[in-house]
């Protein structure tokens, strides 16, 4: 009998082909879906803030903004409903229940000082497109970045004007999800250099190297150097936040302490305001707290509902940050003393995004 080798076909030769072909495709279907989905629920939140313009709130007023020489405003985007719902707005600060004066610029996120303005938009359609805007006090734009499928969400200026930093979700739509990814740029407006990501930057943790894989940053806030910052930093596997201390010129960070989210500095550098953790109560894990950066001591603030913001100074004795507006419409802006006396005061109705022109 003779023995003969058979020779595989070509069934046979591409059966490990095409699996691995039906894996590509069906990867490039997740990723599809996953922008599908992502997709729809932008379009879903854009249906809502639509819905929102239908109100009697303030309309838009016949020029645009100007915030030069405008000195004790406070400039916030719009949450009245109403045709100037999602605008930039300002208002007197002595009287923020007064006439309210709506511009024609519309930012998902915005903050302001010493005359340049940082505005997070979403410009709508069958992929959202994000962007974010360098804007001077008139409101021109000055800059603009393309954030790709990065959804706005945090957003800062240096009090000289000179570095502006924002944060954007790539994946998941809330800091309370079990598993979600930012990314947090940092421009120096002045030079024009950017710095795409901090994750590019090392950190050290008690003298070691830190660097988890899967770290994420978020909440910027600068100091007067306009080269020192503080930062949120989450190894999202450990469930773990920290404080980082970062420098921009090494390109270097240092974790502080642990259980701090978006950190806002005091207008005097000596204190830092943020969201602490203390519940795994989904609906309210939050609470907000001042930190002395020399002593270490934390001071837990009167506002007792939980607060999922970066809270912002408008001087150094009180807090602004914004809450669902009874109903589910829209937000409103609440202050609370820094020290942890008193107790939570309405600023304003309507409002979202403060910061005190000074």
């Amino acid at each position: 009998m003779t023995l003969t080798r058979r020779v595989p076909s070509e069934a046979d030769q591409d059966g490990p082909l095409f699996t691995r072909g039906r894996l590509a495709v069906f990867a490039v279907a997740l990723v599809l879906l996953a922008g599908l989905g992502i997709g729809y629920g932008l379009h879903a939140a854009h249906r809502a803030d639509r819905g929102m313009h239908q109100g009697s709130g303030t309309a838009p007023a016949a020029g645009e903004l100007d915030l030069t020489g405008a000195h004790g405003e406070l400039l916030f985007r719009d949450t009245e409903p109403g045709p100037g719902f999602g605008l930039l707005a300002t208002v007197d600060r002595a009287d923020p229940t007064g006439p309210r004066t709506v511009g024609h610029t519309a930012c998902e996120r915005a903050y302001s000082a010493a005359g340049t303005v940082v505005c997070l938009t979403t410009e709508y359609g069958a992929i959202p497109s994000h962007h974010v805007r360098i804007l001077d006090a008139a409101l021109r734009e000055r800059r603009r970045i393309d954030l790709g499928a990065g959804a706005p969400n945090r957003a800062r200026i240096s009090a000289s004007g000179r570095m502006a930093s924002w944060t954007v979700f790539t994946s998941g739509d809330s800091y309370a999800a079990n598993s979600f990814s930012t990314r947090t740029s940092v421009l120096d407006v002045r030079t024009g250099a950017l710095t795409a990501t901090l994750e590019d930057f090392s950190v050290s943790k008690d003298g070691e190297s830190y660097l988890p894989a899967d770290r994420n940053f978020w909440g910027v806030t600068f100091t007067s150097d306009d080269n020192t910052f503080y930062a949120t930093m989450s190894p999202v596997s450990t469930g773990k936040t920290y404080l980082v201390r970062g420098d921009l010129a090494a390109r270097r960070m240092t974790v502080l302490r642990e259980n701090v989210e978006c950190p806002s500095l005091s207008p005097d550098n000596t204190r830092i305001g943020f969201k602490k953790r203390v519940s795994s109560d989904p609906v309210r894990p939050w609470r907000l707290y001042v930190l002395d950066l020399a002593s270490g001591r934390e001071t837990e603030l009167a506002e007792t509902r939980s607060v999922d913001d970066q809270a912002a100074w408008l001087d150094d004795t009180t807090l602004a940050y914004a809450l669902p507006a009874a109903g589910g419409t829209g937000s409103d802006l609440w202050t609370v003393p820094a020290d942890g006396t008193g107790s939570p005061a309405l600023l304003l109705h309507g409002g979202f995004s403060p910061a005190l022109l000074p």
